[in-house]
């Protein structure tokens, strides 16, 4: 499996990251956007992701079934930009995560082409208060261990620069 995943806090770099490592393989690319524009600031931020890719990319919009995404996506390698989003989609429409999470799993373990999955580390910060925000917490630490299993790499981002956790680089 050609599989890497790009792991980082809020404003890390992963995206971009993500981007150059995906723009290292023959374009047409596929972009699965997870994100949802719910208000004005998640709208800049898509605005912002839109503006940097230009016609090579083939933005799917895939907030909950990254599976059909990944199918859609055919032979173009592609970025799942970001799990962390896909994940808070499901918990707050109630779906059931670990379904999701074994699709998602065959789904990349049938692609041939290159993936890059970018996720969120948010367990390096503080206990969250809320129930809710506890549960998101440990759910994401498990998503992130899951994938990184499946991973040939896994890079942590901080500060712009990348870690490599797993694998060689290229």
């Amino acid at each position: 499996m050609n599989l890497t995943l790009v792991l980082g806090g809020a404003r890390s770099g992963k995206s971009r990251h993500a981007e150059a490592l995906i723009a290292r393989h023959p374009s047409p690319w596929a972009y699965l956007a997870t994100a949802e524009a719910w208000d004005e600031e998640m709208r800049d931020r898509i605005a912002e992701h839109r503006a940097r890719r230009d016609a090579r990319w083939r933005t799917i919009d895939a907030p909950l079934d990254l599976p059909t995404a990944l199918a859609a996506a055919g032979e173009q390698p592609a970025l799942i930009d970001c799990l962390t989003l896909w994940l808070t989609n499901l918990m707050l429409g109630e779906h059931d995560v670990e379904a999701a999470t074994l699709a998602l799993e065959q789904a990349l373990a049938a692609r041939a082409a290159p993936t890059v999955l970018v996720a969120n580390e948010v367990g390096l910060g503080i206990v969250p208060e809320s129930a809710l925000g506890r549960a998101f917490r440990d759910r994401a630490g498990l998503l992130n261990q899951r994938m990184a299993r499946l991973a040939c790499h896994v890079h942590f981002i901080a500060a712009g620069l990348p870690l490599l956790l797993k694998g060689e680089l290229p």
